[in-house]
């Protein structure tokens, strides 16, 4: 089983383009989206708000990892729980792995039992491009001035074993609780891993 997942997950990381990154501690990149309603959806519709976000794609091993143990969803909802917004956003190009039109999209959210606040289409990979994205998942968490505050993975263990979320920090948890601490995000910065987002070529 191990070696089949390392297989998949090998044949997920390919190379990406390299795009100008955001800079934590600066303004975050401000965007327009729509999400899978067909509405409108700006970053700063949310300004006062602490938003979190997401970059996935459902055929992702990295993804599924922490989707089918139910850890993405769990870490949703604590933070929705918490007053924080969460967009996740699906920059796959049509034709590529994980691309998916807004009802796809929605029924995805249902059977997995996610919880985000809206799941944000970005086929042409402007929100990514902006973000820098360069991995599925790959994490972002703005605070309620909308400055970025942390940029990179989801946790402390880049594998595709399920078995590894108990072992390692939830880094978007980790900055949630310094926030609501009032202190500095101490660890802001990390390596994202994961699938390849799937641009346009």
């Amino acid at each position: 089983m191990k070696k089949s997942l390392i297989a998949l997950a090998a044949l997920c990381l390919v190379s990406a383009p390299a795009f100008a990154a955001p800079v934590v501690g600066e303004a975050a990149p401000t965007f327009s989206a729509t999400d899978t309603k067909g509405n409108t959806v700006k970053l700063e519709d949310y300004k006062g708000k602490t938003v979190v976000l997401e970059w996935t794609n459902h055929g992702c091993p990295f993804v599924r990892k922490h989707y089918d143990s139910g850890n993405m969803q769990k870490t949703q909802k604590q933070a929705i729980d918490e007053g924080a917004v969460w967009l996740s956003v699906i920059s796959s190009a049509e034709g590529k792995q994980g691309h998916v039109t807004g009802a796809e999209a929605d029924k995805l959210t249902e059977d997995r039992g996610a919880a985000p606040t809206a799941v944000l289409l970005d086929p042409a990979g402007e929100i990514g491009k902006l973000y820098d994205a360069k991995t599925t998942p790959h994490m972002f968490v703005i605070d309620p001035r909308g400055m970025l505050v942390y940029a990179g993975a989801i946790d402390s263990i880049p594998s595709p074993f399920p078995s590894d979320i108990g072992k390692a920090e939830n880094y978007v948890m980790s900055a949630l609780a310094d926030m609501k601490a009032e202190k500095p995000v101490q660890t802001a910065v990390t390596t994202a891993y994961g699938c390849s987002v799937k641009y346009a070529e």
